[in-house]
């Protein structure tokens, strides 16, 4: 699989990563035996970067991924996050001892010594320019605790923040056919500044698999349930901050403009891939099945001008008014 610099890490990774939420919770029920199968899968594949965070299941995903390296030889970067275990979640937990607690129990929880990338996991706005946090995470990396660090955000505006910062080697945002507008600013910027894009929510929690419509429904223990308008977290994170039915109907036609020849899930990864300045994508997978499609779309072709050129139609025409100007 095709690898890319990884911003400021100094490490290449893989063009298609795996995102690891759904090995946590919050994506209904995934047994030890399924999450064990998937990393497998992902790793056999090609896979190089791995993504978590310390709050995916209060550490279970951290924990199921130490478990599958435990016999391999070959490791990949492991990318994980920390802050969302702040209580009250205000910028006044971001402290030096909270962050070195959180970042120790990830090492714990990981059996390293050395954390590969420790993100900021979508903090409050306060944080972005607070220089005390960054000064903390600067002497993180001198003590060895992790080997770099970056920032996940919410908003473009969050991210321009942080690349004013030299100590932050990568961005992790929302993009995808349906969350264009880190295409604008936030992704060229970045590029100047030799900083890392890993694309999160690249399928809009599943809408862009092709596979759902008005009367697909979730379990109570699942986020596209739960956090449908907002009532946990971002309403950004679930179907990527588009109205359930406008997504399915939007979905029908990004799967028309792939043709019955490509699956919609590589199709909309290979979008991804393709858009100048990503480093990596990062889809979560539940089965094998799901890992390998979505690995196929590292070894597709571009899309065509005129299927590029569709997309961007259909973004004006149906998507834009309800998440450009958010986030």
């Amino acid at each position: 699989m095709e690898q890319r610099p990884l911003g400021r890490t100094g490490a290449d990774v893989s063009v298609i990563g795996l995102g690891t939420w759904q090995l946590g919770g919050d994506w209904g029920d995934v047994t030890e035996d399924d999450a064990a199968d998937v990393l497998d899968a992902a790793l056999d594949a090609g896979v190089t970067l791995l993504d978590t965070a310390d709050v995916y299941g209060d550490g279970r995903s951290e924990e199921r991924i130490r478990k599958a390296l435990a016999p391999r030889a070959d490791r990949p970067f492991v990318a994980t996050k920390a802050g969302r275990r702040a209580d009250p979640f205000e910028a006044e937990q971001y402290t030096p001892e909270n962050l070195r607690a959180w970042i120790d129990r990830s090492r714990r929880n990981l059996g390293v010594d050395t954390l590969d990338l420790v993100q900021l996991h979508c903090p409050p706005p306060a944080v972005y320019p607070d220089q005390r946090v960054y000064d903390a995470l600067d002497s993180f990396v001198a003590d060895g605790a992790i080997a770099a660090y970056g920032v996940s955000v919410e908003t473009v505006e969050e991210g321009l923040t942080a690349l004013q910062h030299p100590g932050v080697a990568t961005i992790q945002v929302i993009l995808n056919i349906f969350r264009r507008k880190p295409l604008e600013e936030l992704l060229p910027a970045a590029q100047r500044a030799g900083v890392g894009i890993l694309a999160r929510v690249p399928l809009a929690s599943g809408l862009l698999t092709g596979k759902y419509d008005e009367s697909t429904t979730f379990p109570a223990d699942d986020h596209r349930n739960f956090n449908r308008n907002g009532e946990a977290f971002d309403v950004g994170e679930t179907f990527a901050g588009v109205p359930f039915d406008v997504g399915v109907e939007a979905a029908r036609e990004v799967a028309a403009i792939a043709g019955d020849a490509v699956p919609t899930a590589a199709f909309a990864l290979r979008w991804v891939i393709d858009q100048p300045g990503v480093t990596t994508v990062i889809p979560g997978a539940r089965n094998v099945t799901q890992v390998r499609g979505n690995v196929a779309a590292a070894s597709m072709a571009p899309l065509s001008d005129a299927q590029l050129a569709d997309l961007e139609r259909l973004y004006d025409e149906r998507i834009r008014a309800h998440v450009h100007d958010r986030w």
